[in-house]
């Protein structure tokens, strides 16, 4: 335990006359954890450990889960955060039609918004963002809640960015061989390689992939770039990662396995064309606004801050 970690412990006393078991369960899955001390009649004590208060290194950190029909897997998502870091989780259900948003509420996920109409992808993100700053998040985390990214690297994300090491941390499934032995199509296998390849030329980066959904940020850089111009759609993912290498940021990178199963959340054959003619688009736009050649909206209010190459 760090020692500038404080931790709040209280007795607590319930009665469960009439109380449903599931209740200490929803409990400890808001981030307290519980020690049964005394069992006396009708009635149980716990020491109850907050973790409300348990930035890293005086940061406050925030995981944001952009959900749409993740019912079947954000129960097994949310167990894994690590707690012992993370400060707040936010939720934000993009008109499901499964029980996305009622599962949220059940399990204590303390901050669950739900959107009464589709807002997209990227509609999705941005209010993830916009509520974890107003929060007062100084580290947010984006975390798919479809498992197929694992929240155990949590720690190692916020840790970078907690030492100021990168303002930027992306969780790459194709660093390492876990993209194929995690079961991801050889096909978008072979197109994820070919948009990195065809990105960093344009970009003048050197990642392993711009197309993970696990993702970290200091607040400054959220601050710093207008996420809010972006598209609602899935090519908000690109479009973010244009602002942040033209405002003179750099990105980290950490291994990720992944998984793919039927549970976990895809988008199809044709949408994923669409999305790559997207990548193209948004890469082209980047190398000609930073030529000078063409002003692109997006990143006129994001100038560069750093000495980095044009």
């Amino acid at each position: 335990m760090r020692p500038d970690q404080k931790d709040f412990y209280a007795a607590c006393l319930y009665n469960f006359d009439g109380l449903p078991l599931t209740a200490g369960v929803q409990l400890a899955a808001s981030g307290f954890l519980f020690t049964q001390l005394v069992v006396p009649r009708n009635a149980f004590i716990f020491v109850c450990q907050n973790h409300s208060t348990n930035m890293y290194s005086g940061k406050k950190v925030a995981v944001v889960l952009p959900a749409y029909n993740a019912a079947r897997t954000l129960e097994r998502t949310y167990r894994e955060i690590p707690f012992d870091i993370v400060d707040e989780v936010i939720l934000v259900d993009d008109a499901s039609s499964d029980d996305t948003f009622d599962l949220a509420r059940k399990l204590g996920i303390r901050h669950v918004i739900r959107h009464e109409q589709n807002k997209g992808y990227g509609g999705n993100q941005k209010t993830c963002y916009k509520t974890a700053l107003e929060l007062g998040a100084d580290i947010v985390v984006m975390l798919h809640p479809d498992y197929q990214y694992t929240p155990k690297l949590i720690t190692a994300m916020v840790s970078i960015i907690g030492e100021e090491v990168y303002p930027v941390v992306f969780a790459s499934r194709i660093l390492g061989k876990g993209a194929l032995k995690g079961g991801m199509p050889v096909y978008k296998y072979i197109a994820n390689r070919a948009l990195t390849l065809f990105q960093n030329l344009l970009l003048n980066q050197k990642l392993s992939e711009y197309h993970t959904g696990y993702r970290a940020f200091s607040a400054q850089v959220l601050r710093s770039i207008d996420f809010e111009q972006n598209s609602d759609d899935f090519i908000f993912d690109n479009e973010i990662i244009a602002q942040i290498f033209n405002a003179g940021y750099e990105i980290a990178e950490v291994t990720c396995p992944t998984r793919y199963f039927e549970e976990a959340s895809s988008i199809n054959f044709k949408r994923s064309v669409i999305y790559g003619l997207g990548v193209l688009r948004v890469s082209l736009r980047y190398r000609l606004h930073r030529w000078g050649i063409w002003s692109w909206k997006l990143l006129q209010n994001n100038p560069s801050t750093t000495k980095q190459k044009p």
